[in-house]
């Protein structure tokens, strides 16, 4: 018989961080969505998971993604988390920018010839 597995220290059931909530309050927030944080906010107030999303994307765009990855929280709980800064203002997002559409053969043809002949 193995012996009974410890609980990790430290660890903190997901609707503790999201004070028992399991929806995000806006619909809007995807895996790739882009979130940045608003760096004119304070931070006083605010949960200590919160702090750490905040001082995560403060060095730029990161998607939901990333940012579950970086804090080691489930999306879900990310979404909550997001939310709830976007609704405060603590964060903006933006749609992902579209893969751009590869231009056709032809028209790079045609912008090759027209240099060479130019040169």
């Amino acid at each position: 018989m193995s012996p009974p597995r410890k609980r990790e220290r430290g660890l903190v059931r997901p609707y503790v961080v999201t004070d028992g909530r399991a929806h995000p309050t806006r619909n809007t927030l995807d895996m790739v969505t882009l979130v940045t944080a608003m760096n004119d906010r304070p931070l006083s107030g605010l949960s200590p998971e919160k702090r750490r999303v905040m001082e995560r994307c403060r060095g730029g765009a990161l998607s939901v993604a990333e940012v579950a990855g970086h804090l080691k929280l489930a999306i879900s709980v990310t979404k909550v988390l997001l939310s709830d800064l976007i609704d405060s203002g603590h964060i903006t997002t933006r749609a992902p920018i579209p893969k751009a559409q590869l231009p056709d053969a032809q028209i790079l043809q045609e912008v090759l010839d027209g240099l060479r002949a130019r040169l």
